[in-house]
């Protein structure tokens, strides 16, 4: 049994359409994951959700939808894809959208502030699917997958997920979108946390890892919530995950400049002879654990 994940929203912070971005994407985080059964799993709603959105209702050709929406977080990036995720509008259809139970009512509040007449024309409440909001008390479990939770650093807070196919202990998916592995302060995070995350990423098949900023760039942004690249393969290193794909992209950063960060990281794990598999992030890539 195995997960299959396709990315349909790799950027951080804000949309960024363009030539220069093209190859990579320039939606806001959203990653469709699909289990051997076919069930449906989101991590996170940023803008990639409306293509992911018009392909699922393709697909179904008016059949039923239903899924499980896991958010790490609710800023604007990672929750602004919902309103335009045509399967919510279509009655008959079922989600259900989770977040860290200490965030759960404010998780609720933002996503309908986001569809408040202030903000947008249609209210929340004008939605035609049954939409529950759930609070993860811990890890969550079904028939088809097990998902299981970690606090990681982020203003604000956050959540990391590792997801393994039925109630396995398989090497299965980590998904950590929004994280800072560097030194700041302003977090309260126990003295371990890194050896924790570590223990919590180990084995992974698949490690999917802000990657916002390059080792300079992250001198100016200490404290923002993200990492830089050499942290994060160092952090893949020592989880001995198999893959590596950098995610949550600088909004300035191009497809080329891109391209050189994953060449520098392939390099970094080249210098440890690891067998570590270093990719990037993009709009339609597929993988499968």
């Amino acid at each position: 049994m195995s997960l299959t994940l396709r990315f349909w929203g790799t950027r951080g912070s804000i949309p960024t359409p363009g030539s220069a971005t093209v190859r990579y994407g320039g939606n806001t985080p959203c990653v469709e994951v699909r289990t051997a059964s076919g069930a449906l799993v989101i991590l996170d709603a940023g803008t990639g959700m409306r293509p992911l959105g018009n392909c699922l209702v393709e697909q179904a050709r008016g059949a039923r939808i239903t899924g499980d929406i896991f958010l790490s977080h609710a800023h604007w990036d990672h929750i602004q894809g919902l309103p335009f995720f045509t399967p919510i509008f279509r009655p008959g259809n079922h989600f259900r959208i989770w977040s860290a139970a200490s965030e759960a009512e404010h998780v609720a509040r933002a996503v309908r502030e986001q569809m408040s007449p202030t903000v947008f024309p249609v209210t929340f409440d004008k939605l035609g699917a049954t939409v529950e909001f759930c609070a993860l008390a811990g890890g969550h479990a079904n028939g088809d997958y097990s998902l299981d939770v970690h606090s990681v650093r982020h203003p604000g807070g956050a959540l990391a997920y590792r997801m393994r196919t039925g109630n396995s202990r398989r090497p299965g998916l980590v998904y950590i979108s929004d994280n800072e592995l560097g030194d700041a302060t302003g977090y309260h995070s126990p003295a371990d946390w890194r050896s924790r995350l570590v223990a919590f990423a180990s084995g992974a098949a698949i490690l999917v890892h802000d990657a916002m900023y390059t080792r300079e760039e992250y001198e100016q942004h200490r404290g923002w919530g993200h990492s830089h690249y050499h942290d994060v393969v160092q952090l893949a290193l020592d989880a001995d995950v198999s893959r590596l794909v950098l995610f949550h992209h600088n909004p300035e950063r191009s497809d080329a400049e891109i391209d050189e960060h994953v060449a520098e990281c392939r390099a970094l794990v080249a210098a440890y002879d690891a067998p570590l598999e270093v990719l990037a992030a993009a709009e339609g890539l597929t993988l499968t654990t």
